[in-house]
């Protein structure tokens, strides 16, 4: 059952959004050849506890994985689409396609959120991957508003990354989110509209499209991430989202 948030628990979240976006930005801008992943994740341990705030996925256990996190950033490089361990031996290099994913607890509420970056030099292909699946996050947001369903979400992601001949990765998906990491309900990046669970105002939902250049179909490895079993390339982003009287409303932006 979706946890209602009242309006002052969704200002909670809302500074927790905005000092998550602000790290996230940070890290963002981090990002370049000759930068060691787990420098990134190192910075973002450091940023979060300057903030005020804990990190969220520091040990965090998810449901079908081998063991907990072992860091407080995932950073998933190029076929890898979420989970990425961020290791001090992994270099970045020319051309790698970087996915930032970062959540913190501030006052006892989670937030999350993710964005893709491409290394320079890039491709046009992965140009378009990035531009689509950011694009396909804001049709989802855009379709998150008070009687609504999940389905009209899911379809407004899935419409956008079909048409530009690319795949949603089905096997992953977004969530509820609040006093857990993971609440329900589970809000797949494709459905029918119309379908599936009525958004209600107060309910607070991460809105994650996962997308690959190839089939989408994805293999989960030994060290808990996920990779495109066909070795394409993948992008994610994401935000934390409050259903609200107006429509959606991001929180996490600064």
């Amino acid at each position: 059952m979706p946890r209602i948030k009242s309006k002052e628990e969704i200002e909670v979240m809302a500074v927790a959004g905005a000092k998550l976006a602000r790290i996230v930005e940070r890290l963002r801008k981090e990002v370049s050849a000759g930068v060691r992943a787990g420098d990134l994740d190192s910075l973002a341990f450091k940023l979060i506890y300057e903030s005020g705030s804990e990190p969220a996925f520091l040990n965090y256990h998810p449901l079908g994985s081998k063991r907990p996190f072992p860091a407080t950033l995932c950073v998933s490089l190029n076929d890898v689409v979420v989970h990425g361990v961020p290791s001090r031996s992994r270099v970045i290099r020319p051309g790698d396609l970087v996915k930032l994913d970062l959540g913190l607890v501030y006052k006892g509420f989670y937030s999350d959120m993710a964005l893709t970056v491409g290394v320079p030099p890039i491709s046009f292909e992965i140009a378009e991957l990035i531009g689509t699946t950011r694009e396909a996050l804001e049709k989802g947001i855009t379709a998150a508003k008070p009687g609504a369903t999940l389905g009209d979400v899911g379809a407004a992601i899935s419409e956008k990354v079909r048409r530009k001949g690319f795949s949603v990765v089905e096997a992953l998906c977004g969530h509820g989110i609040g006093r857990a990491l993971h609440e329900e309900p589970s809000v797949l990046n494709f459905g029918i509209p119309g379908k599936g669970d009525t958004l209600r105002e107060g309910m607070v939902l991460a809105i994650e499209p996962m997308v690959a250049a190839g089939s989408g179909a994805v293999i989960l490895y030994e060290d808990d991430s996920y990779r495109t079993k066909d070795g394409s390339l993948s992008a994610h982003f994401e935000h934390t989202v409050a259903i609200t009287a107006r429509g959606a409303r991001i929180l996490t932006q600064a």
